[in-house]
């Protein structure tokens, strides 16, 4: 049985070729509890030798791990799937504990890790078998058959700690490929903990190994010459760092980036409907999520219904520690991101926008020192204005008033993002126009939240997204490649 949530995890350790190993680095980073401002681990900035020493273990297990049936891989997956649902509730308290996210939203989180889990095991069998054609020509015959390709490095981000690299690592092994995973330095915790359960499973060593750290460690994944792709979700600014240094240094890459999501009202939604659903899409994460409502685009007399109705939604929610059942929002992952937030705030208002809700000074009495911001809404927001087109990543919502949907969709398309965007209609004509004319990758009809499922991939365009696949499932043509044999008998 492994152990329990902790107050304190100590100092993490590597996880390279199967063994734990204390780090020798001198910089060392601390992982926090955000609701209680106390540090909960600290993490080593792995030393460049100790990134190459996972990449060749990665190596060298990749030649053994190809080797092995696929029908052997796949009882691995089976054994994963099984201990992540034993041990889900526990890592879902870590995650709330880490991120600060409540844990009904690391409750889902784990759900969607896991649903990753099975979708692997179920295409293995299905989109990952070759094909063939007899008599192409005289006595010649043609197929194709997938083979992977060896060291993947998986990027992950703060916001999503097991779910993201769900994304990638169960889709990398069950097709044959070793991966080195870096989890955020600030919220490493859980990885930490779901590599004791690949130790529980006895999954060979050095198929999975995990590194902890920031640049430097990025840096060495890029450029090492055994890592053949890597797979990234975070920021634009980032994203494009890293999608530009893989095609310098010839790998493949997955790069999920920022957004700036829009949901449009139309005066025949369903407003009792709607609400809920667009609330949770704003304030869901405290914000912190790349489908993360922004801009909420009333259209036409729908306004003044919509802003009242939003406004009185949003103080109804519950502030405070998201280990609590009965909380709707937990604080903000860090110091640092409040300040940010907030001084986003500052800008609307230095910019003209008119401030209908702020959450700057909520009070939790029981957590005094935690990194909470309440729901915040900006009225008579332009376009133009900064808080309506930069990616806040946190609790602020911006109230646009447009004319009819075609305001609305011309509005959504010169955004530099494309991540997602959701309308709220009772229209078939409406939903349909927007489906096909918004250019973003997720779109949502009365959904708040377009979260793809894991057998479908999380689309992405714009400065969203850079690259040819996305996450999830269409990673298995990412972390394979086709070879095309050609006979004649």
């Amino acid at each position: 049985m492994l152990e329990e949530v902790q107050s304190n995890y100590g100092r993490l350790k590597l996880y390279i070729n199967g063994e734990y190993v204390n780090s020798k680095t001198e910089t060392w980073g601390k992982a926090y509890n955000p609701a209680k401002d106390e540090v909960i681990a600290e993490v080593p900035f792995s030393t460049k030798d100790e990134v190459r020493q996972a990449i060749q273990s990665a190596q060298e297990a990749f030649e053994k791990w190809r080797e092995v049936p696929v029908t052997q891989r796949i009882q691995y997956l089976f054994e994963l799937k099984n201990k992540l649902e034993e041990y889900s509730e526990t890592i879902a308290r870590i995650v709330t504990q880490n991120h600060g996210k409540t844990i009904q939203e690391a409750r889902g989180d784990m759900r969607r890790t896991i649903e990753n889990v099975e979708t692997a095991i179920a295409i293995v069998y299905t989109l990952a078998k070759g094909e063939h054609l007899d008599q192409v020509s005289q006595d010649v015959d043609e197929s194709t058959v997938r083979e992977p390709l060896g060291v993947f490095g998986i990027i992950t981000p703060f916001n999503f700690p097991t779910m993201v690299p769900f994304w990638f690592i169960p889709y990398a092994i069950v097709l044959g490929d070793t991966v080195v995973v870096k989890p955020s330095e600030i919220t490493p915790v859980p990885m930490d903990f779901i590599t004791k359960i690949f130790e529980e499973i006895k999954l060979p060593k050095g198929v999975i190994n995990v590194v902890h750290g920031a640049k430097d460690v990025v840096d060495e994944l890029l450029s090492n010459k055994l890592i053949q792709g890597v797979t990234f979700v975070g920021s634009t600014r980032v994203g494009k760092y890293i999608y530009e240094n893989a095609g310098k240094y010839g790998k493949k890459a997955i790069v999920q980036a920022g957004a700036k999501n829009f949901i449009v009202v139309m005066p025949d939604a369903d407003l009792n409907k709607a609400i809920p659903s667009i609330v949770s899409a704003f304030f869901g994460n405290a914000g912190q999520r790349c489908l993360a409502a922004a801009n909420l685009v009333a259209v036409g007399n729908v306004y003044d219904e919509i802003k009242r109705k939003f406004v009185e939604a949003s103080k109804q929610l519950r502030i405070g520690y998201g280990l609590d059942e009965n909380v709707d929002m937990g604080p903000v992952v860090t110091k640092d991101a409040k300040k940010r937030i907030m001084s986003y705030i500052d800008k609307g208002i230095e910019e003209g926008a008119k401030l209908l809700l702020d959450g700057r000074n909520v009070k939790v009495p029981d957590y005094p020192n935690g990194y909470f911001l309440g729901p915040t809404i900006f009225d008579e927001v332009t376009p133009e204005m900064t808080i309506a087109r930069e990616e806040i990543f946190g609790p602020v919502a911006s109230i646009i008033h447009v004319r009819d949907i075609d305001e609305a969709i011309d509005m959504i398309n010169r955004s530099e993002y494309g991540n997602a965007a959701s309308i709220f209609t009772t229209s078939g004509y409406y939903a349909r126009k927007f489906r096909r004319e918004v250019n973003a990758g997720n779109i949502g009809i009365n959904i708040g939240i377009a979260a793809p499922m894991a057998f479908f991939p999380f689309g992405g365009r714009k400065e969203s997204f850079f690259g040819v696949l996305h996450g999830q499932i269409d990673s298995v043509e990412f972390f394979t490649d086709k070879k095309v044999v050609i006979s004649r008998w």
